[in-house]
């Protein structure tokens, strides 16, 4: 702020003395010497002008001054400066004849204001207010009125050298126009990145001195990367020594309505003191993209087929150094992206680079959200911390929204404390540590049917979810409790409870590379009375391990665990054999060819499968057995003569003893798993 006062009284001294000389037609050599004095005289600063000057007097007087810089005498960089390319003065000859002259249009040609980021609040001496109010009086004597203001491709530059920061806002446009009863309307553009920003202002010039005086003005703000609509705010601005003060703050942020207050301290390191209540805040959301060779359009969604990588692209937090703040802000409904909250209450603080949120009884999908978000940008990797308490929440729309996640539908309940470090989003996953517990109550896992999934592992391994839309598995409770370590969420307690299947597991999300390593022991119901049914669920007899990418993992059985114990194996497969694959199992009988089993196969067909199934591991068990015999020294059954291939080893030599043992059962799984 002092560095735009600077700014604005030193070009006021330059008018000044320009239409002075105009008048009296000093030659232009000897009006830039006086300039110069006058401006250092006055502000402090240095005026360099290392251009031309030029005196027009067709077709209108007019003064034309090139190369203009504005710095302080003893700077030794260029944290605090002003330059212009060029600034031209128009001006009719009646007023300059007159002796109070008129400034028809003043041209500003590519200025470059350059600010300085300050890290810390020092304590500056305010000057005293009787030679403020002398100087002000002063400079507004001797200033000409001025009708039109242009400022042609301008660049704000905001720079802290020994952190190597600078952020700009380029592209300036504006075109300020001042009416005869002292209103003012400034419009204009300009580029921040590579996001356009559409400002409007409207107010009333006030008479010196500014100070302690109420200045009525309206905004107009259109920012399309920040907010979906245009902010339009109303406000009275007072100026209180180095801070503005912003009272009577109302308005409208796309469709919904705001009204609060707002200060701001630019002494040296800006202090904003912000409190404002929204009846409805939108906030565009853009996803970040994937890799650096992403273009920046929305990344896909989880639940397509292929699950992008979390991006490598550095989160640039350094602005968290160079201002403070103390926010309130409270919305009856807000919406971030695609996410919907109502209500909202959030307060935060930022001081020396930490930002602190508080959020409390944050409405959310039917529930309710608390918790607390840190982040510490004031180290070389910003750390960051979370805690969250979820209860009641609606799951599918929260993590639609947020994850673009839409596989799990129910009544959300979560805590979450977890904390992490890392300048992208991949090294935080990566990094990220703490426990997580979820809960999904009386919902649905969409586009998945897991008791088919579980029938179709009989057959072949599969690959992917098998998704459709057309399928949905009911499921009463869905839990798990996770303890993470740089990025591995580790859980042993996986429980899911339907009216078709349940299944408990244990296994490790890497939440940086996001993949799975699951081992889970499913089971079926083997009727549709639900899990509230006497009789107890039928297991699948095998461990089932799911590892591989979340998107797209790979879903075998363990053979390992057939191996373990094959007795109880084929025990367990043989009951499972009976329920799925017989009549009367899911779906219930379907007659003679026309019915199925509740798993897509005729009931016909299902108890082949069954049959043979049964036979197969029953020779199977009954060759590991007679192998396991022999070894023991007990006789068995002589099995019938068969072929003997050309180069085969012949029947009676007993094959190597492991090959004795396993054959049977590896011939068996081979053929049942295909494996």
């Amino acid at each position: 702020m002092k560095a735009l006062k600077i700014a604005g009284t030193a070009l006021a001294v330059i008018v000044a003395i320009a239409a002075l000389s105009l008048i009296i037609g000093i030659p232009s050599g000897f009006l830039t010497s006086t300039i110069q004095d006058r401006l250092e005289r006055e502000t402090g600063y240095h005026l360099t002008i290392a251009g031309s000057t030029r005196i027009g007097l067709w077709p209108s007087l007019n003064l034309t001054i090139n190369d203009v810089t504005l710095e302080k005498p003893d700077q030794n960089d260029d944290s605090n400066r002003l330059s212009v390319g060029s600034i031209k003065v128009d001006m009719t000859l009646a007023s300059a004849w007159s002796g109070h002259p008129e400034i028809t249009e003043l041209a500003i040609n590519r200025p470059v204001l350059t600010m300085p980021l300050l890290r810390e609040r020092k304590t500056v001496a305010k000057p005293a207010a009787s030679k403020q109010v002398t100087s002000a009086a002063a400079a507004d004597s001797e200033a000409p009125a001025i009708g039109r203001v242009t400022v042609t491709d301008g660049t704000v530059i905001f720079s802290n050298l020994r952190d190597r920061v600078e952020h700009r806002i380029e592209a300036i446009n504006a075109d300020a126009v001042v009416g005869g009863d002292r209103r003012i309307r400034v419009t204009g553009n300009a580029r921040t990145g590579n996001d356009p920003v559409k400002f409007e202002i409207k107010g009333t010039a006030p008479t010196p001195p500014l100070e302690r005086q109420s200045v009525p003005l309206e905004l107009t703000l259109d920012v399309p990367a920040l907010l979906q609509g245009p902010l339009s705010a109303k406000a009275e601005i007072r100026l209180n020594g180095s801070t503005v003060m912003i009272n009577a703050l109302s308005g409208t942020a796309g469709d919904g309505a705001f009204n609060g207050w707002a200060s701001v301290d630019f002494a040296t390191k800006p202090l904003v003191k912000l409190d404002l209540d929204f009846q409805r805040l939108d906030i565009a959301a853009t996803r970040a993209p994937t890799s650096l060779r992403d273009s920046p359009s929305p990344a896909p969604a989880l639940s397509e087929s292929a699950s992008p990588s979390w991006s490598n692209v550095t989160l640039d937090l350094n602005g968290l150094n160079y201002v403070d703040a103390e926010v309130r802000v409270s919305a009856a409904e807000l919406n971030l992206g695609q996410t919907h909250f109502a209500p909202v209450a959030i307060d935060s603080t930022l001081s020396s680079g930490i930002l602190k949120c508080a959020i409390s009884n944050l409405g959310a999908y039917g529930g309710q959200a608390n918790g607390e978000i840190d982040i510490d940008a004031s180290v070389a990797t910003p750390a960051y911390f979370m805690r969250s308490d979820l209860v009641g929440v609606r799951a599918l729309p929260l993590l639609r929204g947020i994850a673009g996640f839409d596989k799990l539908d129910g009544r959300l309940q979560a805590k979450v404390t977890v904390h992490s470090t890392g300048q992208s989003q991949r090294a935080i996953m990566s990094n990220l540590s703490g426990t997580a517990f979820v809960n999904f109550q009386d919902g649905a896992i969409q586009g998945l049917n897991l008791a088919q999934m579980i029938r179709s592992l009989t057959t072949s391994p599969l690959s992917g979810w098998q998704e459709s839309k057309e399928l949905t598995t009911d499921l009463t409770q869905l839990s798990a409790s996770f303890r993470i370590d740089k990025g591995q969420a580790i859980t042993s307690d996986l429980n899911l409870v339907g009216p078709l299947v349940r299944m408990t597991g244990a296994g490790t999300i890497d939440l940086g590379t996001k993949t799975l390593a699951f081992r889970v022991e499913p089971k079926l119901v083997m009727t549709t009375e639900g899990q509230g049914r006497a009789a107890d669920p039928v297991a699948f007899g095998i461990p089932v391990v799911v590892d591989g990418p979340w998107a797209e993992p790979r879903i075998y059985p363990d053979i390992a665990g057939v191996l373990d114990n094959p007795d109880a194996a084929y025990a367990k497969l043989q009951e499972m054999g009976k329920g799925l694959f017989g009549p009367g199992g899911l779906g219930g009988p379907g007659g003679q060819g026309g019915g199925t089993n509740g798993g897509g196969l005729p009931d016909t067909l299902g108890g082949s499968l069954g049959e043979t199934l049964g036979k197969l591991l029953q020779q199977g068990l009954q060759g590991l057995n007679q192998g396991r015999g022999q070894s023991r020294g007990l006789a068995a059954p002589t099995p019938p003569p068969t072929p003997n291939p050309q180069g085969a080893p012949a029947q009676n030599d007993p094959p190597p003893q492991g090959q004795q043992d396993s054959q049977p059962m590896n011939d068996v799984l081979r053929q049942l798993f295909n494996r």
